[in-house]
């Protein structure tokens, strides 16, 4: 999991969305992957624990990926009235890991 490069904090990536969230052209941005992780990568985060800023690079670009791919199978998931994020995205993003490596043991056994 993602954590802040300052202080350690594993950071959700829900909050980390919901601070992207304040750019105008975010639902844009969930068209293109390449544009999105760009522009991810680029933004200045704030850590929730330690408030000190940080840029997305050194976030995980495979979780970014997967992050992009979570908002976009789930179209309903973005409450951009209120800024919010209805989606555990860091849960999936856990599931989806574990069944990932799930597949890979599967596979690595027969």
């Amino acid at each position: 999991m993602s954590r802040c490069p300052l202080c350690g904090e594993v950071l959700k990536w829900e909050d980390l969305i919901e601070q992207m969230l304040t750019l105008n052209n975010f639902k844009e941005l969930l068209k293109n992957r390449d544009s999105f992780l760009s522009t991810l990568d680029t933004f200045i985060f704030t850590c929730p624990k330690c408030g000190e800023e940080f840029y997305g690079n050194s976030l995980s670009q495979n979780e970014a990926s997967k992050v992009f791919e979570l908002l976009n199978e789930f179209k309903g998931s973005i409450d951009y009235e209120n800024n919010k994020v209805k989606l555990k995205l860091t849960n999936l993003l856990t599931l989806d890991l574990m069944l990932e490596e799930w597949d890979r043991r599967v596979k690595n056994t027969r």
